[in-house]
């Protein structure tokens, strides 16, 4: 079972995917092998600071080994890093349907995490 995490504007698949990572309105979690997605509210959208961090949490209590988004910042990169989640950038205007697509047929850039 893969989970891949997605940050979102809304939820479900055909939502837009979110570049803000920490402050994604929502994240999208999908099994790649039965198609199966979850979206969770993000309870972090207006919180003071330190987010990101608390972010990977969420991702890493969803079982999420890979997640796709615009950027990451440094302390949640430093957070993915020790947690082995891999993240990918997905810079287009697509939906979180579209950023999977591409993250399944291999064309998503791993985003630096050190």
């Amino acid at each position: 079972m893969i989970i891949v995490g997605i940050t979102a504007r809304a939820a479900g698949t055909d939502a837009p995917v979110e570049q803000r990572f920490g402050r994604a309105p929502y994240f999208v979690f999908v099994d790649t092998e039965t198609g199966n997605a979850e979206s969770v509210e993000n309870p972090l959208v207006d919180a003071a600071g330190g987010v990101g961090p608390r972010a990977v949490q969420i991702f890493s209590e969803h079982g999420a080994t890979a997640i796709i988004t615009g950027q990451v910042g440094g302390n949640a990169a430093k957070a993915l890093e020790a947690g082995g989640i891999k993240a990918y950038a997905y810079r287009g205007s697509g939906s979180v349907a579209d950023a999977l697509a591409e993250y399944t047929a291999g064309n998503l850039q791993p985003l630096p995490l050190a």
